[in-house]
């Protein structure tokens, strides 16, 4: 009985998710022919998944002329584009309006990061 107890709950912890905290996730809102979104995208984009801050809150897009999902119906994607909206657990942490350049976008999004205690370098 023990036996089919223990492969019970193992086979349980595989099938459900878990609910330990989420990482965070960086949001990038953007629409078409943003023109600081393309600078971004000609910048950050071909190397911020081998960055140390894609590994605290990997980049995840997502277009304003589609609706938004409904994970993100609790965050305001702002007027300008590209914002950048930090979120952790459903929650904002921080944001980053417009594209700075690269050196201020990774020091912006270091700070976030840090203040979230997913300093770059640790999850």
């Amino acid at each position: 009985m023990k036996r089919i107890l223990a492969q019970l709950a193992v086979t349980v912890g595989l099938v459900l998710p878990p609910t330990e905290s989420r990482a965070a996730e960086l949001i990038m809102f953007e629409r078409p022919g943003c023109v600081w979104c393309a600078r971004f995208d000609a910048e950050i984009a071909p190397i911020y998944a081998r960055t140390e801050e894609s590994q605290a809150a990997p980049l995840r897009r997502v277009d304003l002329n589609s609706p938004l999902p409904a994970d993100l119906a609790g965050i305001d994607p702002g007027v300008f584009t590209p914002t950048f909206v930090v979120v952790k657990e459903g929650r904002e942490i921080g944001r980053i309006r417009g594209y700075p350049g690269d050196t201020f976008f990774f020091g912006l999004l270091d700070r976030i990061l840090s203040d979230t205690g997913s300093k770059p370098g640790r999850t």
